[in-house]
């Protein structure tokens, strides 16, 4: 027993001076309790660069790649900054271009001279000053371009673009290649620690690897043979690793894995070309997801979270027996729980999240540090970024105003505490609470019902928008930690009430706007015996959680975004989160049994009831909703066939139907239920009592403007009001700058529509003359 004790210690203690064993006891010790996969370290295979985390910061367009002045890219600087102080084990920016025609806008961010390269040794500097690394994405737009350069595999327009692509010649697509390397050596020399090559999205080289936009070269860039349409691509990669080199410089590929479109590329492609690219020297696959044109949402609040991943971890399942690259899992991960997840299953060796560090730059370390409940979590509307995106505004975030404005917009300590009052516990309200209180002032929120969130609860009940409920979530939070006095169930009804606070702020929201349906009295006799009056309810009245259903028929009066929102809750069988049903209805294969990923013979299962969505005006429906989600639901409504129709006048109804007349005559719509969205009132009723108290008083969100729901400009309110309320005089309101670039784009197209309206009138009288003639 004495030997075999003898032999046990030394044993251990041969076991001991195992560096390998060593390593791995110190890498067990040193595990995170609750997300041990996502903070432990990891290698890359081809240049040795170690991330301290599996998190990847995805690159977005936010506009700030593309600053010109003497600032240049401060405010970019600034912005990533954060975000590796916050934790993101690795950064990659928005794409930057390799040269002018692969702009994706004029005057776009771009890397082709030194000079340009010198702009970017501040941006770097700031990452690796707070123990960050950050890869600077290339992107060609190809046929995406907005500008009159724009180039492509083919002269196939792209369907949302209005150039027609210059189809590029064999000794331009040489160009192009060095370009893409020239990029890549100037991105090192600026500090970066690596580069994202974008192949996938449908931009230049995607153009080039699918038969969708390059089945029709009869050279070796192109046709009917995968090895040529994947020319350009390993070209590229090859350029990119010799120009740039391989030590300690990160090379990641976007590889369209789910392309959406028809003729897109198949999996087995993707496979190929994923196999001949790390034969380059690439580090990384990253997943691309669907093509800008591609009629089915990936990143959306509708999709459900992580709802494409299984495309990365089909690839790295083909490819994990003789390969050591790492793949990187995209799209709609807002939770490092998910992500966790995610790499527990061996889905990936990384995630991507993009947009959550633009709702919380600090996900990752409040995650790290058992913090969950601080996190601000992204609800995807894509309101405050991408549709910024489009409309040329800065980029920000409906959740957190100060993203895209870290320059600008602070919530410094107070030097003067002040006693507020805010009245109202919608999303304005909320806001400016948590805002004034996390500044050091004293703050009492008062909420006439028995909850707070207003119409944002609302919003959450419908399929699709569950994520909505993340936000409430976060600022009750929020007012809790900062210990802000909360009253409900406590409506102000007199200025004594108010008197001893310093500061007064109106947030009260809207009220559903009512419109009158008379009961008509020469109705058939008959249908009062087989039939009921439909009965009438506001919006507010069917979305409250918990009201009773409506009937099998509803007809919903008003087609903005309240609208579209109660059509879809009407006629959704299932809730958002719901991923084998979002695949049903939006045609999604998740085999990848064709190319494209598009299922075959796609039939849509059956709405729940049968809607009819009216409105006053004439023209198109959905004029007013998002400018990168507006589709979706335009599209919801049409593949569950809802039945729109415009130009109405709400005659009355009767029993058993809704009377309405249009320029074609009068119709009798057979509903059981009617739902007013007519529109929204200013709830400021309370506004003048609140002046009668003598405080200064402010108005913010809902309150102030009705114009639709629009909880980015109400929460934007709230927390620019927060910031500057010790100087603010009353009345003042404070608003999202809108830059330069947007005013100048407004400009162009009133310019434009002034133009299409002086020709049409000029033409008109033409006509007129020559009649009279």
């Amino acid at each position: 027993q004495q030997q075999n004790s003898q032999n046990l210690r030394s044993k251990n203690k041969m076991m001991m001076n195992r560096p390998q064993v060593m390593r791995r006891i110190v890498r067990r010790l040193n595990e995170h309790a609750k997300y041990p996969k996502t903070f432990s370290p990891i290698r890359l295979p081809q240049s040795g660069l170690v991330l301290e985390n599996r998190v990847l910061m995805g690159s977005m367009h936010t506009g700030l790649e593309e600053k010109h002045g003497k600032n240049g890219l401060d405010e970019m600087a600034t912005f990533y900054a954060e975000r590796a102080r916050g934790g993101a084990g690795i950064i990659v920016t928005g794409g930057v271009a390799p040269n002018r025609a692969g702009w994706v806008l004029p005057m776009a961010g771009k890397l082709n001279k030194k000079s340009e390269a010198k702009d970017h040794l501040v941006v770097t500097k700031a990452v690796h000053d707070e123990g960050g690394k950050i890869v600077m994405q290339i992107l060609h737009a190809g046929r995406y371009a907005y500008h009159p350069w724009v180039v492509g595999p083919s002269t196939k327009k792209a369907p949302i673009n209005y150039f027609k692509p210059h189809a590029l010649t064999s000794s331009e697509i040489e160009a192009t290649i060095a370009d893409f390397g020239r990029c890549a050596e100037l991105a090192r020399e600026a500090g970066y620690d690596g580069v994202e090559i974008m192949g996938s999205e449908g931009y230049l080289i995607n153009q080039f690897l699918a038969p969708r936009t390059n089945s029709d070269r009869t050279d070796e860039w192109g046709g009917e043979h995968f090895e040529n349409r994947s020319r350009l691509a390993v070209r590229i990669a090859r350029q990119v690793r010799h120009a740039a080199g391989m030590k300690d410089f990160a090379v990641i590929f976007r590889v369209s894995l789910l392309e959406l479109v028809e003729n897109g590329m198949s999996f087995d492609e993707s496979l190929e070309l994923s196999k001949l690219l790390e034969a380059e020297g690439v580090d990384i696959i990253n997943s691309g997801v669907g093509w800008h044109e591609a009629r089915i949402p990936t990143i959306a609040t509708c999709v459900p979270r992580a709802a494409f991943s299984f495309t990365t971890a089909k690839l790295r399942k083909a490819m994990q027996n003789d390969s050591k690259l790492l793949f990187c899992a995209t799209n709609r991960v807002n939770s490092i729980q998910v992500l966790e997840d995610l790499l527990q299953n061996n889905t990936a060796d990384l995630v991507s999240m993009a947009r959550p560090f633009l709702a919380d730059p600090d996900i990752v370390n409040k995650a790290k540090y058992g913090k969950e409940d601080d996190i601000n979590t992204c609800i995807a509307c894509n309101q405050a970024c991408l549709d910024h995106t489009f409309k040329l505004l800065p980029i920000s975030c409906l959740v957190n105003p100060r993203a895209g404005h870290e320059q600008t917009l602070h919530l410094t300590p107070t030097s003067s505490k002040l006693q507020v009052a805010v009245l109202g516990g919608g999303v304005a309200g909320l806001s400016c609470a948590a805002a004034l209180a996390e500044r050091g002032h004293s703050v009492t929120l008062f909420e006439a019902s028995d909850r707070l969130g207003g119409q944002f609860v609302l919003a959450a009940n419908v399929p699709g928008k569950e994520e909505f409920a993340e936000t409430l979530r976060y600022f009750k939070h929020r007012l809790n930690t900062l210990k802000v006095n909360i009253k409900l169930s406590t409506p102000i009804t007199s200025a004594t009430d108010l008197t001893s606070f310093d500061k007064l702020i109106l947030a009260t929201g809207v009220t559903p706007r009512q419109i009158e349906l008379p009961i008509l009295t020469n109705f058939d006799q008959e249908n009062t015996t087989q039939h009921k009056l439909p009965r009438v309810r506001s919006y507010a009245q069917v979305l409250e959680p918990g009201a009773e259903p409506c009937g099998p028929c509803v007809a919903v009066i008003g087609a903005g975004g309240i609208g579209f929102d109660v059509s879809e809750f009407l006629i959704s069988t299932h809730d958002g989160t719901n991923l084998e049903h979002f695949f049903q209805d939006w045609g999604v294969d998740p085999l990848i049994s064709q190319r494209g990923g598009l299922l075959p013979n796609h039939t849509i299962p059956p709405p729940k009831r049968q809607v009819y969505l009216l409105q006053r005006k004439a023209g198109s429906f959905g004029a007013t909703l998002g400018k990168t989600t507006g589709w979706i639901r335009r599209a919801t409504l049409k593949n569950k066939k809802v039945t729109m129709l415009d130009s109405c006048t709400y005659t009355g109804i009767e029993p058993g139907a809704l009377i309405i007349d249009r320029p074609d005559g009068t119709t009798r719509l057979p509903v059981t239920d009617i739902v007013l969205c007519a529109g929204q009132l200013t709830n400021d009723t309370l506004l003048q009592t609140l002046k009668d108290s003598g405080v200064d008083t402010f108005v913010i969100g809902g309150a102030l403007e009705a114009k639709e729901l629009d909880a980015k400009r109400a929460i934007d309110q709230g927390y620019r009001l927060a910031a500057n309320i010790e100087h603010a005089k009353p009345g003042d309101v404070f608003n999202m700058p809108t830059g330069w670039k947007a005013k100048a784009l407004d400009f162009l197209a009133t310019t434009f529509a002034s133009s299409k309206g002086d020709k049409k009138s000029t033409s008109s009288k033409k006509k007129k003359m020559a009649a009279s003639s």
